[in-house]
């Protein structure tokens, strides 16, 4: 890995935003290798470098990203001197610390993806990558083909010509129509400046999709995290995430959950080591196949008990002595008389001599 900013790695971290970690780094609150660092732009190599923020070692978080779908009425910022709600208080069960990409107005809701991922989030809002953001908006009037004509063309936002959008028409409704439109840049309040030039002022705007990735499935206010296929899309298509192989997105799921770990045989019996629960058998099962559970086979590791036990394997290079060797397994006596008692006389028969014999298949 490659030397990076110390404020990204802070930033990376979830201590603070970019602006944020500046403010820690010239307040000599972060240590670098034991030493204080006060100098801003100092770069090091966050796999290498021991960081510490108040005596404590900072560790980088797992790469998200996440799906918000964003309700109407909440800001997209982490927070918000008004005290208005914000995006933040959807996200904090995401684990970590993540932020928009990109913004939707305050009274626009829809797809708003959310990461902790420096270089992706820029990537897909470098005006270069032409990403596209679909929307559906309600606008009025707009019955002639010319007016929607003019939704396609440039306008002028900040002084600098915006690229003309894909429009589409939807349906009518009475007096108002529904369009679905296209932009492939991120200018401020861009659909509704479209429709204040045109004179059709949009009524009602949704974020449907951005960079391919929809909100299907996801009320407002609700949140996931992007699937892998996604990820790989999105990898072959912008370049981002650098890593899909990293960015897991069950990883905070794996953190936060205890993991059952297999147990390994070299270390079975040793002070410490993971006990197996004993196998569940069904007693009814077992009679129904004709065995009780006297009789009934262990399967699986059951079938290897250790090594000096009776009928037990022996491993490799241990002898086994001449009695042992030459010990006759138990024949299973019949299932009558496993179910009668041991101590029970046996019934007098032909082999016994106490009965007469008589040939196989006669009758008395």
């Amino acid at each position: 890995m490659s030397e990076e900013r110390l404020q990204k790695v802070l930033a990376r971290a979830g201590v603070a935003s970019r602006r944020g970690a500046e403010a820690l780094i010239a307040s000599g609150r972060v240590k670098v290798d034991g030493r204080v660092v006060s100098e801003l732009g100092i770069k090091v190599d966050p796999r290498r470098a021991r960081i510490d923020l108040d005596g404590r070692r900072l560790v980088a978080e797992p790469l998200v990203y996440v799906m918000l779908h964003k309700p109407r009425g909440v800001m997209c910022t982490l927070s918000d001197p008004e005290g208005r709600p914000t995006v933040a208080e959807l996200l904090k069960d995401v684990g970590v610390r993540v932020v928009p990409v990109g913004r939707l107005d305050f009274h626009t809701s829809g797809a708003l993806l959310c990461t902790n991922d420096g270089e992706f989030a820029g990537k897909l809002l470098h005006p270069r990558g032409g990403v596209p953001k679909e929307y559906v908006a309600k606008v009025r009037g707009l019955r002639r083909r010319r007016a929607l004509e003019r939704w396609r063309e440039s306008i002028e936002i900040e002084g600098r010509a915006t690229r003309p959008a894909e429009v589409n028409l939807l349906r009518h409704e009475g007096d108002k129509s529904w369009l679905a439109i296209v932009l492939r840049e991120g200018k401020n309040r861009q659909v509704r400046r479209l429709g204040e030039a045109t004179g059709f002022g949009v009524l009602r705007l949704a974020r449907v999709a951005h960079a391919g990735v929809t909100t299907e499935g996801l009320r407002p206010g609700q949140w996931r995290h992007l699937s892998r296929d996604e990820l790989v899309d999105l990898k072959k298509a912008y370049g981002v995430p650098r890593s899909v192989r990293g960015a897991d997105p069950d990883a905070l799921a794996r953190r936060s959950k205890p993991v059952l770990r297999t147990v390994n045989r070299a270390s079975a019996g040793k002070p410490g080591a993971p006990r197996r629960p004993a196998p569940v058998r069904d007693e009814k099962s077992l009679r129904s196949a004709g065995r009780s559970e006297a009789s009934a086979r262990p399967t699986g590791r059951e079938a290897f008990p250790p090594a000096g036990a009776q009928g037990a394997p022996f491993k490799r290079g241990q002898t086994a002595t001449r009695e042992e060797r030459t010990r006759k397994p138990e024949r299973r006596s019949s299932r009558a008389a496993e179910s009668a008692p041991r101590d029970a006389p046996r019934k007098a028969s032909s082999r016994d001599g106490r009965g007469p014999s008589r040939p196989r298949g006669t009758s008395r």
